[in-house]
């Protein structure tokens, strides 16, 4: 499966349990990424250097692995606790994103490395694309 999959199945739980408005999937996404990476998602942005560019299209593979496993562990929260409407929402975000957050910072220890980088990944091919 990979992570936009992972992103689809949290977004059509969200829309399926009182989430609608494009204002709401920007703050529980906002949540979520804050809390697994230690950045807002413009923050991340920024740190790339992107403007208008997605910035999953920029992540590192354990960029987009953290995303997804922060994503994947706030859906199965949220329906394990039958989260409906912001309040719980925001809650299962912190929770899931907690999760690979934890994960994150035991790579961190074992590698010395940071995980989130201002670095772009974009495929060569994709670059293109975008440049044009």
């Amino acid at each position: 499966m990979t992570g936009q999959e992972t992103r689809n199945k949290l977004t059509d739980y969200w829309k399926d349990h009182e989430i609608s408005k494009e204002s709401e999937f920007a703050i529980l996404t906002d949540i979520i990424h804050r809390e697994w990476s230690g950045l807002k998602v413009q923050e991340h942005k920024t740190l790339k250097g992107l403007k208008s560019q997605n910035l999953r299209d920029h992540m590192s593979e354990a960029e987009l692995i953290f995303t997804a496993l922060a994503e994947l562990s706030t859906r199965q929260i949220a329906e394990s606790t039958n989260a409906t409407g912001m309040k719980e929402y925001r809650a299962a975000g912190k929770k899931g994103g907690g999760i690979a957050k934890k994960a994150r910072l035991d790579l961190e220890d074992k590698t010395g490395r940071s995980v989130v980088t201002g670095e772009s990944f974009l495929p060569p091919d994709r670059k293109k694309l975008t440049d044009e």
